[in-house]
């Protein structure tokens, strides 16, 4: 909001005079008497979005974070687009640990400091913060999903264990019953026993008990490996790995934030490519094809596999 439209035009010359004073003072480190000048400029002219967050910056500076979202709120109230007082009111929730709250602050100062200079400091500086919020997030998240899935594993192999040795208990103490003894004479059973029958159904029992036995040592061995299988698989996704190509610019080899794509089909990091032509040419550095800026269209189908790919593999944000 311009200075000029609730008070009188001498009184906001003099509040902007403040604020160039408080300038000076910011970039000598004289924290204090900038806050006092941005202090008396809001006093002068409150509804000036950049008193507020002039003084922000400073209180960000001097760690006081419960200030810093006092004056971005109070900021954002006056300018619902100012990319500043997005930026460090996340700064100031991420403090307070509220993540969900800071991340959507920095999402938000991004998407509006990409469309209005995509190549600024800002939109690094603003990335750079947003990348470590979600690889804190991530590394709480996995830390916490690791431990669950281990103590479930543990109980799952206690389980296995404990049917195992159920099993072997049983087949101990039922045994195989002894072969039924053959029938002579109009079906009674022979009472004639030299104790070679004995022997024979003696070692068939002790047979089947070890098959038994075999038999459940493999199973359970079997059932150990798939259990391993399964929560080795589900751990994939958090075990850092290479980046697919694909989703990296071609220049940077860095992984995509604000992906482009030429009319020659090549895609690139918006702010790379544009520095390239800034500073180089006005030319494709892969195909050398003729490149002006505004032929420059959003990749929106590797955008959102980037966002998918982070998604499910938060620790690719420490690669940025």
């Amino acid at each position: 909001m311009a200075p000029g439209l609730d008070v009188p035009v001498n009184v906001a010359k003099q509040a902007e005079i403040l604020k160039q004073d408080g300038n000076t003072y910011f970039k000598k480190d004289r924290l204090g008497a900038a806050i006092e000048a941005y202090t008396q400029a809001i006093t002068l002219c409150p509804n000036v979005t950049v008193y507020w967050t002039n003084r922000a910056l400073c209180h960000r500076k001097r760690d006081d974070w419960e200030k810093v979202e006092a004056d971005c709120r109070k900021a954002l109230e006056l300018d619902v687009n100012s990319v500043k007082a997005h930026y460090m009111l996340g700064l100031a929730l991420l403090q307070h640990k509220q993540y969900a709250d800071g991340v959507k602050q920095l999402e938000k100062a991004l998407e509006l400091g990409r469309g209005a200079n995509p190549s600024s400091y800002m939109v690094e500086e603003i990335w750079q913060e947003l990348a470590k919020a979600k690889y804190l997030e991530w590394e709480s998240t996995s830390r916490l999903r690791l431990q669950k899935q281990q103590e479930l594993r543990a109980i799952c192999e206690r389980a296995l264990q404990q049917e195992l040795e159920s099993t072997r208990m049983q087949d101990s103490e039922t045994g195989i019953q002894p072969t039924t003894a053959p029938y002579h004479n109009g079906g009674t059973a022979s009472t004639h026993n030299d104790g070679t029958e004995s022997n024979d159904v003696e070692g068939e029992s002790k047979s089947c008990e070890n098959s038994l036995k075999v038999e459940s040592e493999i199973t359970y061995k079997e059932r150990i490996k798939m259990l391993s299988d399964v929560f080795n698989k589900s751990a994939e996704a958090d075990i850092p790995n290479e980046v697919p190509e694909y989703l990296c610019c071609k220049i940077t080899l860095d992984i995509f934030r604000d992906p482009v794509i030429t009319p020659s089909g090549v895609t690139y990091e918006r702010a790379v490519i544009l520095e390239h032509i800034r500073k180089v040419g006005n030319f494709d550095p892969i195909t050398r094809e003729p490149l002006k800026p505004e032929q420059l269209v959003p990749n929106l189908a590797i955008k959102e596999a980037v966002q998918d790919f982070l998604g499910k593999h938060g620790w690719a944000y420490k690669m940025t």
